[in-house]
């Protein structure tokens, strides 16, 4: 304990007291870390997508290891021991792969444990969505939409202990402590607390419609329709979470395009041809009867699986170019499963379209939605609102 006049310094290691916070927080680490070595699998994850949000999913983490001494039962002669014949540059040893010989044999070494965290969705979908954004986010002609927010701007004598503003409160007991005479030994009262208050702040979001449209004719399997789901599923999430007034139009179609609710765009059952122009044509409708390109952002989404009617492609790409026109950034994406060339008819006469706001890609696995839904809504560039 070192003294000085009015004041004291405590050379006591306090870190031990902490042990327990700090084992936790670095469990809690490991389980993140974990996490996101596997958002590919787990956004596309089926329990998740077929639940009503509320799934606790379990991610595989490693278990951690104290630091402690082992000996060696062989006794045998290794770094620390013998003459020293050791140089600089000599490998001393190899890793493998618990249990694991070389040449991918069996082998009779005892794996690592591996325990199950479980986390919800939300807290998985807080990793998804940290660095999403609607690309191209401009402020509008028409007034925009507000939300509540809080600031904290006032301090006061009376409030509850989580808003305490302990700069300010020992700013009081020193200057009380100070007029007492007794220096810098202050003693916190009940008159010197201060309380940080929040007033409601009124935040300005610019307007911004999404337009999720899927195809629902009968060449849509069964993958095709999960995949197109699973992107939907969390972009929908995504938005309702990060843009609380953004407006969600949900459109599907085989040959005829039609409005649905939320509810049947995500149950709704595959059959008939193919039109893909019928959607781009519905949109363009909705866009001109409710959302004037003026006053608000738009983002049109396609999902399918490319097996479109060869007449209609041609208008397809006129009907897309004239929604691209429209929009803050739009986007096609082609379920490919198990082809091999890159993408199907649709997806080639739509590469025509040359402007950055048009954004295609080609999903041929399920852990392909997550880099897809990091490039639809990549959000760099997205201005003000975000």
């Amino acid at each position: 304990m070192t003294r000085r006049p009015g004041l004291v310094v405590s050379r006591d290691d306090w870190s031990l007291h902490r042990k327990g916070y700090i084992d936790q927080e670095r469990h809690r680490e490991k389980v993140l870390e974990a996490i996101r070595e596997n958002l590919a699998d787990l956004v596309a994850e089926e329990s998740i997508i077929m639940s009503d949000g509320d799934t606790v999913i379990k991610v595989p983490v490693r278990s951690l290891e104290e630091y402690r001494f082992r000996f060696d039962p062989g006794e045998a002669a290794h770094v620390g021991q013998g003459d020293g014949g050791s140089r600089v540059g000599d490998v001393l040893g190899r890793v493998r792969g618990a249990g694991r010989t070389e040449g991918g044999r069996a082998g009779d070494e005892p794996g690592v444990d591996y325990y199950e965290a479980e986390v919800t969705v939300d807290q998985l979908a807080e990793l998804i969505f940290a660095d999403l954004g609607l690309p191209n986010l401009e402020r509008k002609t028409k007034p925009e939409l507000t939300q509540e927010g809080y600031e904290f701007r006032d301090v006061r004598r009376h409030g509850i202990m989580s808003n305490i503003d302990r700069r300010r409160t020992l700013r009081e007991a020193i200057k009380r402590a100070r007029l007492a005479g007794r220096g810098l030994r202050p003693v916190i009262a009940k008159e010197d607390l201060r309380f940080r208050t929040w007033e409601e702040e009124p935040r300005r979001e610019a307007n911004a419609v999404v337009m999720a449209m899927m195809d629902t004719s009968g060449s849509m399997g069964t993958f095709e329709k999960y995949v197109a789901r699973s992107f939907f599923f969390w972009m929908v999430r995504f938005l309702r979470t990060r843009y609380r007034h953004v407006r969600i139009v949900f459109l599907a179609h085989d040959t005829r395009a039609r409005e649905v609710t939320e509810e049947q765009f995500f149950t709704k059952g595959e059959s008939g041809g193919t039109r893909c122009s019928s959607v781009y044509e519905l949109a363009l409708d909705i866009i001109g009867r409710r959302f004037a390109p003026s006053d608000y952002n738009l983002y049109p989404f396609h999902f399918s699986d490319g097996d479109n009617f060869p007449s209609d492609n041609q208008r397809s790409l006129e009907l897309m170019r004239q929604l691209v026109e429209a929009s803050a950034a739009a986007g096609y994406a082609e379920v490919a499963a198990g082809r091999r060339h890159d993408g199907g008819t649709l997806l080639s006469v739509l590469r025509q379209i040359e402007d950055q706001r048009f954004i295609t890609a080609v999903v041929r696995d399920k852990r392909d939605v997550y880099p897809v839904l990091r490039r639809f809504f990549r959000g760099a560039g997205h201005g003000p609102g975000a």
